[in-house]
């Protein structure tokens, strides 16, 4: 049995199958008619599979929200399970489906993580850990906010940050899923990973970024429609394709972690990359781009001991920037590599990323992850095997900062 739905703006295979509690693949084997399972458009109509879910008879005096409390489950989901055409206007008699109750974790690490998720994830965790900060640092170039959490009662201050790439958006994925358990961890008073998180707590602020590249992600994830404001040059861009999941820039072309003020004219002449495209051009000067300067004011800002930007993939830790990092720099890479099982690399022939303009503006540790292996964007199954090597990474980095 099948229900059919109108794909809305913003919509994603994964967020629709997500809303209706269904698996990804059940979605996609209940519409053949699909000819990309990467991107749906609005106006488009699918097949919903209807789950084998429980069925409740609606009393004299229910209402939705007594129901959602009841069963455990939330409103949303309970709207959404039973597409009611006017959900204040429930029958007496009426059969409506009581879908899966909520799931005792709030980050969902089992499908593609994007801006509308985190958006909504840190608003649940905000409510459910009173002690995080969640604060706005700035807008993209299409004007989504980029939030910035804060956790921690320390004067040590230590950044990380993901997604300065598009395509490399299960870097955000990780800094969120840290959050959740870096704040439960403390919460319950328990250790994460043997790491005593009330000491790194009470040591330590920890300023995270979960996505530095908003409009990037939102590109990879669901394409771009003619109604886009840089549709026509997006296209131009991409060479003509419709398939942006190798997308690493932002909505302007620009590769933002070649944005930085550190040797960013001998980069420009490395990449050679003469105009806006998916990856390698590092625009006009340093620091045009609104998410690149969000950073940078924040680093000038912030005191950072220690920074950590996540990319993806090879499984390696960048440590130096032609020589001018602390000496200790070494000794922590070699740490984070310990309990991560990456390789700590001395790296050359690089300019203009982040973590290169923080050492040579700071003379402080500064560090680029790789996470995971494989290829861009790594696909959301190995999630776990990757959180394993960087969770204990993370704690690490605020190890060597609180002690």
């Amino acid at each position: 049995m099948t229900s059919t739905y109108i794909v809305q703006r913003g919509d994603t295979l994964y967020r629709i199958a997500k809303r209706y509690g269904i698996h990804l693949q059940a979605l996609i084997a209940a519409n053949p008619q699909l000819t990309n399972t990467q991107y749906v458009v609005p106006g488009q109509i699918i097949y919903i599979p209807i789950p084998n879910y429980p069925l409740y008879v609606i009393q004299s005096g229910d209402t939705l929200y007594t129901i959602a409390k009841q069963f455990n489950v939330s409103l949303p989901a309970l709207v959404a399970a039973n597409m009611l055409p006017n959900p204040n206007n429930l029958q007496v008699g009426q059969t409506i489906i009581i879908p899966t109750q909520n799931p005792s974790s709030i980050v969902d690490t089992s499908a593609d993580y994007g801006y509308v998720e985190m958006m909504n994830d840190l608003q649940q965790l905000k409510s459910k850990y009173p002690f995080i900060d969640m604060t706005t640092i700035g807008k993209s170039v299409m004007q989504k906010d980029i939030p910035m959490v804060q956790i921690g009662n320390g004067t040590r201050n230590i950044h990380f940050n993901g997604s300065f790439h598009a395509n490399e958006w299960i870097t955000t994925l990780l800094l969120m899923k840290f959050i959740e358990d870096y704040a439960q961890a403390y919460q319950s008073k328990s250790k994460l990973y043997g790491y005593d998180v009330e000491k790194l707590f009470e040591d330590t602020m920890l300023f995270i970024v979960p996505m530095v590249n908003p409009d990037g992600v939102e590109l990879v994830q669901e394409g771009v429609t003619p109604q886009h404001p840089y549709y026509d040059q997006l296209l131009e861009w991409n060479d003509g394709s419709l398939d942006f999941s190798q997308w690493k820039a932002n909505i302007r072309g620009v590769d933002l972690n070649d944005q930085y003020p550190a040797n960013w004219e001998e980069e420009k002449e490395r990449r050679g990359t003469l105009g806006p495209g998916p990856r390698d051009y590092p625009g006009t000067a340093p620091l045009t781009e609104p998410e690149a300067i969000i950073i940078a004011r924040l680093t000038e800002n912030s005191n950072f001991q220690l920074i950590v930007a996540l990319h993806t993939q090879g499984e390696e830790i960048y440590w130096n920037y032609r020589d001018l990092e602390p000496p200790i720099s070494e000794e922590i890479a070699q740490k984070l590599s310990d309990v991560s099982g990456y390789k700590a690399v001395k790296l050359t022939g690089s300019d203009a990323g982040y973590k290169d303009w923080f050492i040579q503006q700071y003379r402080r540790p500064g560090f680029t992850v790789e996470a995971g292996l494989g290829r861009n964007p790594l696909p959301i199954e190995d999630f776990s095997l990757i959180y394993k090597d960087v969770a204990p990474l993370m704690l690490e980095a605020l190890k060597v900062v609180s002690y």
